[in-house]
């Protein structure tokens, strides 16, 4: 009798893309509600639109690509991309800011490149870069976190505002927001003021900003997670964080008066969203084992200097876009020896 022989692969894959993306989603609960708890209903609104923009988008994309919808369109890839955008947007941002957004990340930065397993830059960074570039003005409407004072949104309010452009009587759009600790430290550090004066506002907690800290800490909660399910490796992550945190250090020896310290870098901004949801893309980034530790590496010292000397108050953004150009390079230059094989002499 003659039996079929199949080709291999023979076993099946522990996690496929769908499985892998899903767990991304999961782990970033913690840290979504945290930040809903503390900036309001702009967290969840933004990731409605991100999401559902990004599943349209693709669905459209894969259509005129002649490629199977509904098979790569349920992949979560899409979601995740909307999701990671939202969440670096400004609570208050107007309804099409993350629409903007979310098409530029999944059209052009996704698409344009083959789709899933070809962008070489990650696309929820690429559409965030483009409005912080193009609408610096909406990229600034942070709400005060809760418990500082200041007038907060309700929900009916907030959709008011967010889809018609109407504010509660008698309240101006500048009562609502207020800049991020990170935003005051470098203003004002810019100004000539030093950190024991500054850190005097209400906005700042024990070692970052008032629930940036714990936003922080649920996301590198959900980060380990990831970790231990072996979704992600090590490396960035630990490169990203070491790199930032040392650099960060040295500074703050030299003068801890003038730059702020490992902890508030640690606990403020993007930090931990960017170490183990954002740099840890498997597309963009470096791929082999000394690679990845280089890549976070740059990424961190590159986060630091934007954020000490640059223009902007938080450089997660530019840190991971610049390191994905690096990416190919450094995978070149820190390929491991094939087994049986010698290192070549030049």
């Amino acid at each position: 009798m003659e039996f079929r022989t199949f080709s291999s692969p023979h076993l099946s894959p522990v996690a496929n893309v769908s499985v892998v993306m899903q767990r991304v989603l999961y782990a970033l609960v913690p840290g979504t509600l945290c930040a809903w708890w503390f900036f309001g209903w702009g967290i969840i609104m933004n990731i409605f639109i991100c999401c559902v923009t990004a599943v349209a988008a693709e669905a459209v994309m894969l259509r005129i690509r002649n490629r199977p919808v509904r098979e790569q369109a349920g992949d979560y890839s899409a979601v995740v991309t909307g999701m990671l955008l939202a969440l670096a947007l400004p609570p208050l941002a107007p309804w099409w800011l993350p629409v903007i957004g979310t098409l530029f990340a999944i059209v052009i930065a996704k698409h344009l490149y083959g789709g899933i397993g070809y962008n070489p830059f990650n696309p929820a960074m690429v559409g965030y870069v483009v409005l912080l570039i193009s609408f610096p003005r909406e990229m600034t409407l942070w709400p005060p976190p809760a418990g500082i004072e200041g007038y907060h949104l309700s929900l009916i309010q907030y959709l008011d505002w967010n889809w018609l452009g109407n504010l509660p009587d008698g309240i101006a759009l500048d009562a609502l927001t207020r800049a991020t600790p990170m935003d005051m430290a470098k203003t004002e550090l810019g100004l000539g003021n030093m950190l024991s004066e500054i850190k005097v506002s209400p906005i700042f907690g024990g070692f970052g900003g008032k629930g940036w800290e714990l936003v922080n800490l649920f996301f590198l909660a959900g980060g380990v997670w990831l970790l231990y399910k072996g979704t992600i490796r090590w490396q960035i992550p630990t490169g990203m964080i070491g790199g930032l945190f040392l650099v960060s250090l040295i500074f703050y020896i030299i003068d801890p008066d003038a730059y702020m310290s490992p902890l508030f870098h640690m606990l403020s901004g993007a930090t931990m969203l960017g170490a183990f949801f954002i740099a840890t893309d498997p597309v963009s980034a470096s791929t082999t084992p000394r690679g990845r530790l280089i890549f976070g590496a740059g990424a961190g010292i590159i986060i630091y200097v934007i954020r000490t000397w640059g223009g902007y108050p938080d450089g997660v953004a530019f840190g991971v876009l610049l390191m994905n150009m690096a990416a190919p390079t450094i995978d070149y230059y820190t390929r491991p020896r094939v087994f049986g094989h010698q290192r070549s002499e030049e």
